[in-house]
Parts: structure tokens; C-alpha cells; sequence
């Protein structure tokens, strides 16, 4: 793999994009980002969502209601290696803000994003956000760690 440097811009500003399609609890503009064949292993059930089903919109617009005002949405540490028309990120996501149960969230997860570029355009094909859990039986998520 070589260092990109144009690829690594472009692929920054589409997280950048989600990030605040994210924040602004935009659903249209947070899907526009992932391919329409897009594999999501995310927080919340099921094991594994599409961008373009019935997870992808219409259940992240019934997760944006669950919050009051815009969703912090931060990345950190987001690592790059791109080769060719592929791509592979990972990094840390900071969710935070309140839910409309008055709820302060706080929390850091896991993210590892694979990117294609497609038509000239980079996108999402595969998202894995997760968080550890507690490995003493408890089997408790582990939402009190901080990079």
C-alpha cells in the first residue's frame, strides 16, 4: 500500500459528511454515504443491518427521535490505509447529548469502516461499531472506557 494522500482527504471529508448528517440527525444524508449493498454490524439489534433497508433511514430516524437536539458524533484516531479502489478505517466514535428522557449520554465506540470507490466517489460498504463488555461474567458494556 502506498500513502495516498488525495484518497485520504476524500475519505476523511465522507466521515466528516456522516459525522454531521449524524450530528444534525439527517437520515437521508447519513445513508447517501454507504453503498446501496452496505453491511452494518451495529449497537443496536439486529446482528447485522443494510444502509438501504428498513434499518438504514427509516430506523435511523426512529434512533434521531430518541434525542433531544443535535447528537454530539466525534472520531478520533482514525486510521487510513487505502489500496486501489478499497479502503480501510478504524478509529474511535464519541456519541453524546440527551435523550428525550432527559438521559445525559457520554459514550466512546469502537468503529472500523471499509470503504469502495465507486463512479469516483468513495463509500461506505461495511461499518462495525461495537463496544468491549466486561469479561467477569457480568457481560456488562464496558461504556465508562475513554481513549
Amino acid at each position: 500500500m502506498t500513502h495516498d494522500a488525495s484518497a485520504e482527504a476524500e475519505i476523511r471529508s465522507l466521515i466528516g459528511r456522516q459525522a454531521r448528517a449524524t450530528h444534525d440527525k439527517d437520515a437521508k444524508a447519513a445513508v447517501a454515504c454507504y453503498t446501496a449493498d452496505s453491511v452494518i454490524f451495529d449497537l443496536a439489534p439486529p446482528l447485522r443491518n443494510t444502509a438501504s433497508g428498513a434499518q438504514g433511514e427509516p430506523g435511523l430516524n426512529e434512533w434521531f427521535a430518541t434525542w433531544r437536539g443535535p447528537i454530539g458524533y466525534e472520531t478520533r484516531d482514525l486510521a487510513i490505509a487505502v489500496a486501489g479502489d478499497l479502503a480501510c478505517c478504524h478509529g474511535f466514535v464519541r456519541i453524546s447529548g440527551t435523550k428525550t428522557t432527559g438521559e445525559r449520554a457520554d459514550v466512546w465506540v469502537r468503529q472500523t469502516l471499509c470503504l469502495r470507490k465507486l463512479s469516483g466517489a468513495w463509500m461506505i460498504a461495511h461499518e462495525h461499531t461495537s463496544v468491549p463488555f466486561y469479561m467477569d461474567g457480568s457481560y456488562r458494556a464496558a461504556i465508562d472506557l475513554k481513549p
